[in-house]
């Protein structure tokens, strides 16, 4: 075991990017068939255990300088996880399926809808600590040279700060998003550490600012085209043939709405997440990534087809697929001193991330 590594230094003698993953679709087919088998047989239950082989696998197959990452989380925790999120979830979904209608039904829909308020923002709130457990249980079960990562903070805070710059965001029509964004970012890492060292994030809005710009501008004036499309071709037939004109002004709102909109997006967060691994630093490392807007879009596509060829089968294969996409587009540069650094004395949480998969918050 290598006790100090030099990226540059390596760099000199054969191209290096710090990290690779060495695995393979066949060498993990046997794992997606039986999670798959398992899963369906036991109703969904075994998901969890299914989850953490699965990193078990991607973990075992990505090399870090000189040594593979090592997954410790269980099954058993995340199964735990989940059944905790349940009990906190309920009163939500008992509320929403019974007493909701039933005030309405008796005239409080004031009373009911000022609980729905609360219940909303609880549920946002709930949002931003999903995002920031999660994180910290998967760097708690990451090992590295027998180092793994953590927090001390339980994200209460960090609940309260995401609810607060949501709201902000949603009150200015998603025009202050980017700098929202910026600080959340900067606000969950900023608490990580990874044995003796802390993470460093110093993401900011540049670069950003003008691609967002772009999701606003980029349907308006496809709008104000098919506007134009469509009053030219009421123009040219007179009337004549209405159902055609009805189609060009539907198509142009089917194509800002579910192209234009989506693409443009995609387009942000391809240029957020590079300049967000950029600014993000643990102790002598840095960290890069080179995923565009394209190589994101071949990835979903890639994933939907996946699925439809293999008559849902592929969904199996998608965690796989993000992973290995991420690895591949990440970089690490600097050096480590491994001997000077000392194992977290952070807290292991017990829960795994049930309330990030119950909103649905993947690796990505």
């Amino acid at each position: 075991m290598n006790d100090h590594w030099s990226a540059e230094r390596e760099a000199a003698a054969t191209p290096v990017r710090g990290i690779e993953f060495t695995g393979s679709w066949r060498e993990y087919l046997p794992i997606a068939l039986s999670n798959a088998l398992l899963t369906v047989v036991t109703l969904g239950v075994y998901r969890y255990w299914a989850a953490a082989r699965q990193r078990r696998y991607l973990w075992s197959r990505t090399i870090v300088i000189d040594d593979p990452l090592e997954w410790t989380g269980t099954g058993k925790e995340m199964f735990i996880g989940f059944l905790v999120v349940m009990a906190v979830l309920l009163p939500f979904f008992l509320f929403f399926q019974f007493a909701f209608p039933a005030m309405v039904a008796r005239g409080k829909a004031g009373a009911a809808g000022g609980i729905f308020t609360l219940f909303y923002i609880g549920i946002i709130y709930l949002g931003g600590l999903a995002r920031f457990r999660a994180l910290r249980y998967r760097l708690s079960r990451t090992w590295w040279h027998g180092i793994r990562g953590g927090s001390d903070e339980p994200g209460w805070n960090y609940g309260g700060e995401y609810l607060g710059r949501i709201a902000l965001s949603a009150m200015t029509m998603w025009v202050m998003f980017p700098w929202a964004a910026v600080r959340l970012w900067n606000g969950r890492w900023n608490q990580m550490s990874f044995g003796s060292l802390p993470f460093v994030a110093t993401l900011t809005t540049e670069g950003l600012k003008r691609r967002w710009a772009a999701i606003y501008l980029i349907p308006l004036a496809m709008l104000v085209v098919g506007g134009i499309v469509a009053a030219i071709g009421a123009a040219s037939l007179l009337g004549s043939n209405r159902p055609l004109t009805v189609a060009l002004i539907i198509g142009s709102i089917v194509v800002v709405f579910y192209l234009a909109i989506p693409l443009a997006t995609l387009h942000w967060y391809a240029k957020y997440y590079r300049r967000a691994a950029d600014s993000l630093s643990l102790g002598g490392l840095e960290f890069g990534f080179d995923a565009t807007t394209w190589g994101w879009l071949k990835l979903f596509l890639g994933n939907l087809a996946l699925a439809v060829v293999t008559l849902g089968f592929g969904l199996t294969y998608w965690g796989y697929r993000n992973w290995s996409f991420m690895v591949r587009h990440l970089h690490i540069y600097g050096e480590i001193h491994i001997d000077q650094t000392h194992q977290s004395t952070t807290s292991a949480p017990g829960e795994a991330e049930g309330f990030a998969d119950a909103f649905d918050l993947g690796a990505l």
